[in-house]
């Protein structure tokens, strides 16, 4: 009997949701058909059959959120286990045998047994530290048992005896009785999937990232008359191109904004690489592939690339590694509107940037002349613990000189 496991497809994912079975009891399958779809941290994947069989158990019913290493399902290959006989002589040799392992098991016990492993990010573990927390006393409430910084605080408040105390002093509400023809439907909505993983994301982000948003505005008159150049000219490049493009040249010239903060370490670590993470609505969420080494690609290549990605996205088709390595995000939210948010920086890179709605106003240009311009906001989130107020402020300057001057990013094929 084959054990078909939900095994570890993802990037950090703990746990998956049993969207649908592709076989059933009794079917015969072979090797590498997918067998069932799971919904992990941000995508559906498939499950392949490791053998060849007959399936004749199916453990959990569709709808269910289970984790890592739990069996899906069980297949009968046809093979006996080869401890499942035993002649008369192997029988009596086990019997004859068994004094010695018992005396063997009985010594077990007295052999040191290995360290204990507690999962923790290393901010909650300063925080146990400098508490005088023994970590390994705290039980996790976290994905896989992880500790998360709650924990530790309700463990000192444990120790010190502040939940007695509190607990005497509450009291709880009357509840009077109410009869069932006054109470509303309630509708509910299952908090699993790419919404239960967004949450633990973000929740992440936030506990962990000190957040800190710089708001500004860029003038892009000059760059959607160039697109329209371009667009007579058969050439239509987005937007969005653009940006990435001015994104990709900023990033190498602020390199802390392209970085990774290795606290265990002690070190910032600036990246080479830049892979920019495209924020997408989604029907099941938002998703953010990964348009990979932007800073190699040409405008055209950006353009292409990113539009199969965000496609393969809405039409949940990205595979595991087209979700792994970003290094920056974007958020474009204009076409919804909105004129200003603070966007949660994907962890654990150190910033994300969110271009708003666009609209035309009056603008007193240098000459103190009035025109009217096409003016879009923009939304950079930053770790504070790596870049300070300044850097955002010279970041964004430098971007808005890039693509207000659009015909200059040609320059930069390369």
């Amino acid at each position: 009997m084959v054990e078909v496991k939900f095994h570890d497809i993802g990037e950090g994912m703990t746990e998956g949701e049993v969207v649908s079975y592709l076989v059933k009891v009794g079917d015969t399958v072979k090797v590498d058909q997918p067998l069932v779809e799971m919904q992990t941290d941000k995508m559906v994947a498939e499950i392949p059959s490791p053998a060849s069989g007959v399936v004749k158990k199916v453990n959990f019913d569709v709808g269910t959120t289970i984790t890592i290493g739990s069996v899906l399902l069980e297949i009968d290959d046809g093979k006996v286990a080869q401890d499942t006989k035993s002649s008369p002589e192997q029988e009596v040799s086990a019997a004859v045998l068994t004094p010695e392992k018992k005396s063997s098991q009985e010594e077990t016990p007295s052999k040191k047994k290995p360290p204990k492993r507690i999962i923790a990010a290393p901010h909650t573990r300063r925080i146990a530290r400098e508490n005088d927390v023994d970590i390994e006393q705290v039980v996790g409430s976290g994905p896989a048992g992880r500790v998360t910084d709650e924990d530790i605080f309700r463990f000192i408040r444990e120790r010190e005896g502040k939940d007695d105390a509190l607990a005497e002093v509450a009291v709880e509400p009357e509840i009077k009785e109410v009869s069932n023809t006054s109470i509303p439907v309630e509708d509910t909505i299952p908090f699993t999937g790419i919404r239960k993983q967004i949450a633990m994301r973000m929740t992440k982000s936030l506990s962990t990232i000190p957040h800190v948003t710089h708001f500004d505005e860029a003038d892009l008159t000059n760059l959607l008359d160039f697109r329209k150049e371009l667009k007579a000219s058969g050439e239509n490049i987005s937007v969005v191109a653009f940006f990435l493009k001015a994104l990709a040249i900023t990033l190498k010239e602020f390199p802390l904004f392209n970085a990774r903060l290795d606290e265990e370490n002690n070190v910032i670590r600036l990246l080479k690489e830049y892979h920019i993470g495209l924020a997408t609505n989604s029907d099941k969420g938002l998703l953010v592939p990964v348009l990979r080494d932007v800073d190699k690609k040409s405008m055209k290549e950006i353009q292409n690339d990113m539009k199969a990605l965000t496609k393969r996205a809405i039409e949940q088709k990205l595979s595991v590694g087209e979700m792994k390595g970003g290094t920056f995000t974007i958020s474009n939210v204009g076409p919804l509107g909105g004129t200003a948010a603070t966007p949660i920086i994907n962890h654990p890179q150190t910033s994300i940037i969110a271009f708003h709605k666009t609209k035309k106003m009056p603008v007193v240009m240098e000459n103190d002349e009035m025109e009217i311009r096409s003016i879009m906001t923009m939304s950079l989130s930053f770790d504070h613990r790596v870049i300070d107020g300044a850097d955002s402020v010279m970041f964004t300057n430098r971007f808005i000189e890039l693509i207000e001057q659009p015909k200059k990013l040609l320059l930069h094929l390369r």
